[in-house]
């Protein structure tokens, strides 16, 4: 009799994207790229923004300050940077 191999099929997760805007484009190949958030404050349910940075890897330098851009997590390419700009 012959046997299958039955391997458990395993699901290639997406990886996380985010929109936002480039605050620096100072450093080779990086930009600095501002997200804001809105989140309610539990105790005075007030909306607040939320800004955190994120470098990410700029290849060729293609962004400047005030553009909008969407980048993806990949692979860390440093202490710092493990984000990747795609649009």
């Amino acid at each position: 009799m012959a046997t299958l191999n039955t391997q458990p099929v395993t699901e290639t997760k997406k990886p996380q994207t985010f929109s936002g805007e480039v605050v620096s484009d100072k450093m080779k190949d990086t930009a600095v790229v501002m997200i804001a958030r809105y989140v309610k404050h539990k105790k005075y349910q007030k909306f607040m923004t939320r800004r955190t940075k994120f470098l990410a890897h700029d290849p060729g330098n293609t962004k400047k300050i005030g553009d909008k851009a969407t980048i993806e997590a990949c692979r860390p390419i440093s202490k710092n940077k493990s984000f990747k700009i795609i649009a």
